[in-house]
């Protein structure tokens, strides 16, 4: 597969790159990887933030209000 890239991303990864002594496809590799790795876990955050709203287990608006404005108060 191959990801086109307009010439500003191209300039903005090869000064990246060589600012950190790399390679340019190899951090595009290692910088779609982590994406690829942050979407996964928030995908599942998600999945377990809905399940756990199905079993009634979640917190008001006030509370959260409450919340927030106890840690100010510390």
């Amino acid at each position: 597969m191959e990801v086109p890239l307009t010439s500003e991303q191209q300039a903005q990864l090869s000064q990246l790159a060589n600012s950190r002594g790399r390679n340019p496809e190899t951090l595009a590799q290692e910088v779609l990887s982590l994406y690829l790795e942050h979407e996964a876990h928030f995908i599942d955050a998600v999945k377990q933030g809905i399940a756990s709203l199905d079993r009634g287990e979640y917190v008001e608006h006030s509370e959260v209000a409450e919340r927030i404005e106890r840690l100010f108060k510390s």
